[in-house]
């Protein structure tokens, strides 16, 4: 077992830099926690102070996002800019989901809540982990290419809205990789490397736990307050998501993890793409 309680475990991940080792961390602080749990004795959730940025390795470079350079998936070199940009959006997420466990723990909630964000930060290390595996074995690594500066926007966004946290990151954020991680494993059947299909098909299925997990406790806090999750979720993502929902969503797999049409179609960017001449 450990001194350490849950918070103070989400804060040894966060201020560790190298994805290697935070992830390492994590699935030791997560195995920790379930054991704990399975003694009947789940360990105490305590009291920590997160930083506003978890800590982040020398490289990758981070960039603004229209300065990230765009790669044809086609090629080799585009299908590693892709994985690169996989892996980095998996990293963040290993940090987002041990941040919600430490940020708001002023916020009384079912010990359910914890051993989900738990699970999630667990499986998100095990994508990082896949994806980073995937780039080595063609021949890069993460931190090879620059990556996208912005990815922890929502959290800082968030900092101090424990509602408006689970709106924008799993309600948001993460259901766009339902809609569009389907395209990827296409590119990567396309190319005929089975390691990266496999990766991606596990992702994929596991992400849609992810985002249930947020639908759940969004409605959770709803019902908490006599809210109705449908307007606040409006209310909340134009307030703290920068820019309009994308179509064509993955309405199968959203309503899988709660998230009905009517939450996201009504902050959708309905205008025609214009056509290429």
């Amino acid at each position: 077992m450990t001194d350490l309680t849950l918070t103070q475990m989400a804060v040894d991940v966060l201020t560790t830099a190298d994805g290697r080792v935070k992830t390492a961390l994590s699935h030791q602080h997560a195995a920790t926690w379930f054991a704990s749990r399975d003694a009947g004795k789940a360990l105490e959730i305590g009291n920590a102070v997160p930083p506003m940025q978890p800590s982040r390795p020398e490289k990758p470079e981070l960039l603004s996002p229209r300065d990230v350079p765009r790669r044809r998936p086609g090629s080799p070199q585009g299908r590693i800019a892709l994985l690169h940009a996989v892996a980095h959006i998996e990293l963040n997420a290993v940090d987002l989901h041990w941040d919600i466990i430490a940020r708001f723990s002023d916020e009384p909630m079912p010990v359910g809540f914890y051993d989900d964000w738990v699970k999630s930060a667990d499986e998100e290390s095990k994508h990082f982990n896949l994806i980073c595996d995937c780039l080595e074995a063609m021949g890069s690594h993460y931190g090879a290419l620059p990556a996208h500066a912005g990815m922890w926007r929502a959290a800082e966004d968030t900092a101090q809205d424990f509602m408006g946290r689970l709106a924008v990151v799993p309600m948001v954020l993460e259901a766009r990789g339902l809609d569009v991680t389907p395209g990827m494993i296409q590119v990567f059947k396309q190319a005929k490397e089975a390691k990266t299909i496999e990766a991606l098909e596990l992702i994929y299925a596991e992400e849609v736990g992810h985002v249930a997990y947020g639908s759940k406790w969004f409605h959770f806090l709803c019902g908490r307050n006599n809210l109705d999750p449908k307007d606040v979720f409006h209310t909340l993502v134009r307030r703290y998501f920068h820019s309009t929902l994308k179509p064509p969503f993955n309405e199968e797999k959203r309503a899988e993890a709660g998230l009905p049409p009517d939450f996201y179609w009504p902050l959708a960017d309905e205008t025609p793409r214009k056509k290429r001449t």
